[in-house]
């Protein structure tokens, strides 16, 4: 921003030429430093609450007389404005009020310098500033600009004060993340650039807040509320969809993405919050959980308040309210799309440091908030801030959607098995949803679990009551989806054996199943599965084994199966049998590609008690890699030429036609730099050099995928990180 503004003159009862403000400097450098601001705006002076700030006075004319000419500030929002009275130094103020104190740059009071200090749980926007000067015969008043005030999470009465240095630069400071996707097993990492430091983002932000329906209905009772960070998380979350409102983001999970982006390719928050604001708070097309949640990240950071995006892995969501996940399977073990309940293999949602004034203190800390469109929170698609003390100890009671935030990390899982209308198995699964919860650790790129903060240990009996107590409701939730007969299906299950039961009642059965993925699953290897059958029974068993796999998105039920066998087997009194399968690359190399999920279902049928018990895992396929590197190491300055290179071998056991090696990076490239392939052949390397050069400082990333021409099928990816530090 430009330091020196000319003080504009605004009104006043007489022209008074022998005594005028000339100039005002927001000394912005200075203030920008003290503040922890650098870098977000270079068009506002942007300062934190409750810690002073100061600016320079320069009179034309006579002296300024601290004795005859009072000075008097005013920072204006809408209609609501604090009138700040200049005192002399050591003049007792108030902290709960707009404050001011003078101290002379020169003998002749020509210059003075302001410190201004405001509440410290004054509103989050930008204000205007004007400077009334009251002499013994005129009264002057000017403009003297804008400046953008923010949460301080450095201030202790802050209600988003963070005590850690390392943490409030991770949580703060830092515009670059790590989004953890794909399964469990296979965590796929992805890079994201929050881009508060990009031009135009704290702006953004600031046009977010003065689009919402809170401020467009009752700005007046907006701008009061916005000192609270429960307010404004609750407000950001809805705007960053936009299904209610003016909101950044259009959310869509499956058709064409042609009129859009598609959600995988965005890699950053500054290219969605720069197009929001420059087309009129037009939507942008399109995002996922992992958009929505990122976007949300970028915005409380820029806001003050620390953020974070965190992955829940077996995401349940819980249409019906009644903390339990319904999955239907066929006796052949094919997944059926049955439920409105699902399970998703990962969702990201944002956790938000502060505290709970109107909560008790013991819920004070990390909030979930999550602004994926899912369910409406007092009539609007948002969730949270629900604070994650709350879930973990199941008070779900406590302000706001902690019922459906519990239910994403904890419900339990019921998978029935039916053939003809008639459920003729089941296990339940008290385990797997929510197993795995991260984000990314404090100055590392490694995952932090935070299973142990969302999650308290569930006992058996517990987990047992609660299964004799819901068995009903899946089964008569079942009739509502089928056409079957549900008395004949309660009687089959009420009547049935203790090992067709499945562990129903806290019954052993006699027959058990497990299914392991061997090692990450790599695109164009073979992938290798192994079964374990468990007889513990004293009779021989003759069974059939059926093993079923479908392609899946991460947040619905599984496509078409791909891929089936079935085998007859014979297992002996006490014995574990154990059998292996394989899908070879050529069997899937139409369907899957790098980073897509892959559900794995084993029905292990006996034919003389018709016991059938069930076992299921998904997994992900990893792409394959591609290097990539800046000659001279990747740590560059602003403005300077730089050259990246990025290689990629030929692994796969056959040659690769028509594909396109596409390279990026915001901050670093303008647009994307393709190159093409026609042929490449097994173990052949293909190079290509880049020219880069940073337009801004901080942490950027460079991106290089290799795709299919022409087609989403990603074969290999990699990414770099660039720090970047002023020329």
């Amino acid at each position: 921003m430009d330091n020196m503004q000319q003080a504009k003159y605004h009104k006043g009862d007489t022209d008074n030429r022998n005594f005028q403000l000339k100039v005002v400097n927001f000394e912005a450098h200075e203030n920008h430093i003290s503040h922890e601001t650098q870098g977000l705006s270079n068009r506002h002076l942007v300062v934190r609450r409750g810690k002073p700030f100061k600016l320079t006075l320069l009179f034309h004319g006579r002296p300024w007389n601290p004795y005859t000419d009072k000075l008097l500030l005013e920072a204006s929002l809408g209609s609501l404005s604090a009138r700040i009275p200049v005192q002399f130094p050591g003049e007792w103020f108030d902290p709960q009020n707009w404050s001011a104190t003078f101290y002379p740059k020169d003998r002749r009071h020509q210059s003075v310098t302001i410190h201004i200090c405001s509440p410290v749980q004054s509103t989050v926007a930008l204000y205007d500033l004007l400077v009334h000067i009251e002499t013994t015969n005129h009264r002057m008043s000017y403009n003297v600009g804008r400046f953008v005030l923010l949460c301080n999470p450095w201030l202790k009465d802050d209600p988003v004060y963070m005590p850690l240095d390392a943490h409030l630069q991770e949580y703060i400071k830092s515009d670059y993340g790590l989004l953890y996707m794909g399964t469990r097993a296979n965590i796929c990492t992805r890079p994201w650039s929050f881009g508060q430091y990009e031009p135009g983002v704290l702006e953004a932000c600031l046009m977010l807040l003065q689009m919402s329906p809170q401020h467009k209905s009752n700005s007046h009772r907006d701008y009061i509320s916005r000192g609270d960070p429960v307010y404004l998380s609750r407000v950001i979350c809805a705007m960053v969809n936009s299904n209610d409102d003016l909101g950044v983001l259009e959310g869509k999970w499956q058709g064409s993405y042609t009129d859009g982006v598609k959600p995988t390719d965005w890699s950053g928050s500054a290219d969605i919050l720069h197009q929001w604001a420059s087309s009129n708070c037009r939507p942008v097309r399109y995002g996922q959980c992992w958009v929505f949640a990122s976007v949300v990240c970028t915005v409380m950071r820029v806001l003050g308040i620390p953020s974070r995006v965190v992955t829940v892995f077996n995401a349940a969501h819980d249409s019906d309210a009644n903390t339990t996940i319904e999955e239907y399977y066929t006796s052949t073990g094919e997944k059926l799309n049955l439920s409105n309940d699902s399970i998703w293999n990962f969702h990201l949602w944002v956790e938000c440091w502060m505290r709970r004034s109107d909560l008790s203190a013991e819920f004070d800390g990390w909030q979930a908030v999550d602004p994926t469109p899912q369910e409406r929170s007092a009539g609007m698609f948002r969730c949270g801030p629900c604070p994650v003390a709350a879930i973990q100890r199941r008070c779900l009671n406590v302000l706001y959607d902690t019922p459906f935030l519990y239910a994403a990390v904890d419900a339990d899982v019921v998978r029935l098995i039916v053939r003809n209308g008639l459920v003729v198995g089941w296990t339940e699964d008290s385990e797997s949803v929510g197993q795995l919860i991260c984000t990314k650790s404090i100055n590392s790129d490694r995952p932090e679990n935070l299973v142990q903060s969302y999650k308290s240990k569930k006992t058996d009996r517990q987990a047992g009551s609660a299964s004799r107590r819901k068995m009903s409701k899946r089964l008569l939730s079942y009739k509502e989806q089928q056409s079957g007969n549900i008395l004949d299906a309660i009687t089959i299950f009420s009547s049935s054996s203790s090992t067709e039961r499945n562990g129903a009642g806290g019954m052993s059965p006699s027959l058990e199943v497990s299914l392991n993925i061997h090692g990450v699953p790599l695109l164009g290897e073979t992938i290798r599965m192994c079964v374990t059958v468990t007889n513990r029974s004293s009779s021989p068993r003759h069974l059939v084994e059926y093993v079923n796999a479908q392609l899946k998105e991460y947040n619905n039920n599984p496509q078409k199966s791909f891929w089936k066998t079935l085998k007859e087997i014979h297992i002996q009194p006490y014995k574990v049998l154990t059998l292996y399968h394989t899908i070879s690359y050529p069997m899937y190399e139409s369907i899957l590609a790098g980073d897509d999920i892959v559900n794995v279902a084993v029905v292990i049928k006996d034919m003389m008690t018709k016991e059938r018990v069930l076992a299921a895992e998904e997994f992900s396929i990893s792409a394959a890699h591609l290097t990539t590197e800046i000659e001279g190491g990747d740590s560059i300055k602003m403005k300077k030429q730089h050259t990246a290179k990025v290689t990629f071998t030929n692994r796969f056991d056959k040659r690769v036609l028509g594909a396109v090696l596409t390279v990026e990076g915001f901050g670093l490239l303008q647009g994307k730099q393709e190159a093409r392939l026609v042929l490449l052949q097994p173990g052949e390397t293909i190079e290509k050099k880049v020219s880069i050069m940073a337009t801004s400082p901080g942490t950027k990333l460079l991106m290089a995928t290799l795709s299919h021409n022409n087609s989403s099928v990603i074969l290999a990816r990699s990414y770099l990180k660039v720090s970047v530090t002023a020329a």
